[in-house]
């Protein structure tokens, strides 16, 4: 029995450095990258086959930060568990199963998928992996604006795992996210601003204080907003998007403005909750209204099977 409850631990243990959690909500933008990137059904092989690959790397990716940041990671409340914190699972065995899983998922994108999509998810791994990871995030406390771009893409590999070509349409998804992230990010960073001054994280509000954070917060929920309603005007997505993404944004504009006046001591961190659903929302919106709008037009779609040589 305890050597049962033994491999269950360690096998939660490895999926929790995977960030799974954060892997998910990247799939969530990938797959509607996907299904933006075509007028009609997305190949089943390309969907299961494309989101595994860019699953797999993103959680190759999240473990090497578990590796890197495990010394830190010990001296903050919300990190002080992870596993490589605790020492239940040693940098050995996370660099192993890194490596196995990273390797994984850049085969089956390169010889499942197709190559563009590979090299576009491990130019992604190395700029968040070892890039933000190893440099950026102790540099400079712009370390979420420049490392955000490396977390916007996964929009953009679920629209070349389908066209095998980057274009404005999955570029503008990735516009999108780069926006979300740093207001996304510094609401969390003014909740635990003593810890990351602790640990020596140049985060923005321990280098230019919380007014500065919290103004920074609301210019960057504006250039959201207009970032967001993009699709529309390009026509890349219709009414229907329009409503959501406008509803969404006074709610995340409504939180900014809650940080900005700092009579809240709880808006940190239901801006920060916020954000994620406001993600996941709006992308549902984006894939909603291309079926109700787009696809609408045209005859229902069908998945359709690349044919497999023998």
């Amino acid at each position: 029995m305890s050597e049962a409850i033994s491999n269950a631990t360690g096998w939660r243990d490895y999926l929790e450095m995977t960030k799974p959690r954060v892997v998910l909500l990247m799939l969530l933008c990938a797959l509607v990258g996907m299904f933006l990137a075509t007028p009609g059904g997305v190949p089943l092989d390309t969907l299961i086959l494309g989101l595994t690959g860019i699953g797999l790397v993103a959680g190759s990716a999240a473990v090497v930060n578990h590796i890197a940041d495990a010394h830190i990671d010990a001296r903050m409340a919300r990190t002080q568990s992870r596993p490589q914190a605790t020492g239940r699972l040693s940098p050995t065995q996370g660099i192993v199963f890194s490596a196995v899983i990273g390797l994984a998922g850049m085969a089956i994108l390169f010889f499942g998928v197709n190559p563009l999509t590979a090299w576009l998810n491990l130019a992604s791994w190395v700029g968040y992996g070892l890039i933000y990871t190893f440099w950026l995030k102790r540099a400079t406390p712009q370390n979420i604006v420049i490392g955000g771009l490396f977390g916007a893409a996964p929009p953009l590999f679920g629209w070349t795992a389908v066209t095998n070509s980057i274009d404005p349409g999955g570029l503008l998804l990735v516009l999108i996210i780069f926006a979300w992230t740093p207001p996304h990010f510094w609401a969390l960073a003014l909740e635990r601003k003593e810890e990351y001054a602790k640990v020596g994280v140049p985060m923005l509000p321990v280098t230019h204080g919380e007014s500065f954070t919290r103004l920074h917060i609301l210019l960057y929920t504006v250039i959201l907003i207009i970032s967001t309603l993009l699709p529309f005007v390009i026509g890349m997505a219709g009414l229907l998007y329009l409503a959501g993404a406008l509803a969404l944004g006074a709610g995340f504009l409504y939180w900014a403005i809650v940080l900005l006046r700092n009579t809240n001591p709880r808006a940190p961190m239901e801006t920060f909750r916020y954000s994620i659903v406001y993600l996941g929302l709006l992308f549902g919106f984006l894939l909603a209204d291309h079926y109700l709008f787009t696809l609408s037009l045209q005859p229902a779609p069908v998945y359709e099977f690349q044919q497999i040589s023998a």
